[in-house]
């Protein structure tokens, strides 16, 4: 078998993605036919079917499902290759960290300040992007580490956790539940959350696998029909809180997040059954990077110094940091690979 060739593997991965041959093209820029050829003579080349085609619709085989995944890392790398190599050429390296803004637990001023003084720091471009873009920034080579909430599947990274704390349901002042203590998931039955899906599920699952997390982007509402009035980018907040305020949807926020957005026609209530959302340094886990290291310790010292009760004015809510992961990782737990 002659090795593949990159061309070939971002054609299929379109075709595999968009399960449409026309939609793909278009997303290549390029005709339809000869995308049609180079399918073909890819399947041919390896001997094995890798769509089911009908009439109506295009659909994986067994083979494409694995092709499929083992391309997009392979794409994933070598974008990452390239952009790596660039950012190591500069004249003035930088640390590129991806975050969400807001999402760092209140944190982000003291690790920054406490990385200045370590002698292998670098200056830090911060790459903000919406919800779960922090891993595939890591993935692709725009971002050297990131913070970022529940890293439940880490594949190919590594990473700290740094801060748990809870997650509040945002309701309008004006909803019947806004007038109890705390809720249940139950309650919040017959209630959407901005990405359209039901509330008394919680939180969407965070995968940040890659395939997981390009699934999630190029199809956000899987499963869901959104409702009038959701909101599909979830990186405005003062967009949501908006509809919150107008009771068209809910959402879950960290704790932390709450309290820089205090408004009178929002109340924010515990949620007895919630999970709670723990905050997390991560990285690749091929990374080297002394700059790295010292990140990575610099999130863990203002963690583990961080109080481990702080009151806030608008619910008996408590932000505790994870003691149990501090530095461990940097002195040899087991977790990091950046040193």
């Amino acid at each position: 078998m002659n090795e593949l060739e990159t061309r070939q593997l971002r054609y299929f991965v379109a075709v595999a993605e968009e399960l449409h041959f026309g939609r793909a093209a278009e997303r290549l820029g390029m005709a339809q036919p000869p995308l049609s050829r180079a399918i073909r003579e890819l399947e041919h080349q390896l001997g094995v079917a890798l769509l089911k085609r009908t009439t109506r619709q295009v659909a994986l085989t067994p083979a494409g499902q694995v092709l499929l995944g083992d391309a997009r890392n392979v794409l994933d790398a070598i974008s990452a290759a390239g952009r790596r190599a660039q950012h190591a050429g500069e004249p003035e390296p930088r640390l590129r960290l991806a975050l969400k803004a807001d999402i760092d637990g209140g944190l982000l001023a003291q690790i920054l300040d406490t990385y200045a003084h370590d002698e292998a720091a670098l200056a830090v471009e911060l790459v903000l992007g919406p919800f779960g873009d922090q891993a595939p920034a890591l993935y692709d080579g725009r971002a050297d580490a990131a913070l970022l909430l529940d890293p439940v599947d880490q594949h190919g990274l590594d990473y700290e956790s740094l801060l748990t704390e809870p997650f509040l349901i945002a309701l309008a002042a004006t909803d019947p539940l806004a007038a109890r203590l705390s809720l249940r998931l139950a309650d919040l039955a017959g209630r959407t959350l901005p990405d359209g899906s039901p509330a008394e599920e919680g939180p969407a699952h965070r995968s940040h696998s890659r395939t997981a997390v390009r699934d999630q982007l190029s199809d956000p509402v899987r499963g869901h029909t959104p409702t009038p009035g959701t909101v599909q980018d979830a990186s405005d907040l003062p967009q949501i809180l908006r509809l919150v305020e107008l009771s068209r949807i809910v959402c879950f926020l960290p704790v932390s997040v709450t309290r820089r957005y205090a408004r009178p026609e929002v109340a924010y209530l515990p949620v007895d059954d919630l999970a709670p959302a723990t905050l997390a340094v991560a990285w690749p886990q091929t990374s080297h990077s002394p700059a790295v290291a010292a990140f990575v310790r610099a999130a863990a010292t203002v963690a583990a110094a961080a109080p481990r009760e702080t009151q806030d004015n608008t619910d008996n809510t408590h932000l505790t940091p994870d003691n149990h992961s501090g530095a461990g990782s940097l002195m040899g737990r087991g977790h990091g690979t950046a040193s």
